[in-house]
């Protein structure tokens, strides 16, 4: 290692003006390119900050957006539940209103039934010597309300002092 630098020394000895000249000139450029050079790569150092700062700050809006995005599918599911729920709601309504509907259309059914055998068993046949007043006394206990009986019979009485004996008359209610 000595020797090295003892034949270093010795060129440096042999060098002329026109070498060292050379060797400042070599320096100098030499020491404008590690400036040069350090100065791209600050700049370098300073461009992967700012676009490590706009991925970071990318990332994060990518987050938020999702985190938003999660929230509306939350706030979309929780709104087809709720339709659901109420198409539910609805379905067991109608089905309520339509079990409702056939309960009065049997009540009413039944109430027909009900009206035709009692208009059945309220009808009277005349007998012999059977009179309006007669009849609506033995029927309605009260001979004064023979014009009742007139009134829903008269297609088959015009006169209500003729009645005949096997006539069917329809009688009012009791």
């Amino acid at each position: 290692m000595a020797k090295k630098r003892e034949v270093k020394k010795e060129e440096e000895k042999k060098k002329g003006i026109f070498g060292k000249a050379i060797d400042a000139v070599s320096s100098r450029d030499e020491k404008e390119a590690a400036e040069k050079a350090e100065k791209e790569a600050a700049a370098a150092r300073a461009e992967a900050a700012r676009e490590a700062a706009q991925k970071r700050a990318a990332e994060s809006r990518a987050e938020t957006a999702q985190a938003r995005a999660r929230e509306a599918e939350d706030k979309v599911k929780a709104a087809e539940k709720e339709a659901a729920e109420a198409k539910a709601k609805l379905a067991q309504l109608e089905r309520e209103k339509r079990m409702e509907a056939m309960a009065e259309r049997r009540e009413e059914a039944r109430q027909r039934v009900l009206e035709r055998e009692e208009a059945k068993a309220r009808v009277y046949v005349v007998k012999s010597g059977d009179s309006l007043s007669k009849i609506a006394k033995a029927e309605l206990g009260d001979a004064t309300r023979w014009p009742e009986i007139f009134e829903l019979n008269k297609d088959q009485i015009k006169d209500p002092n003729l009645i005949h004996p096997g006539q069917e008359l329809k009688m009012p209610a009791a």
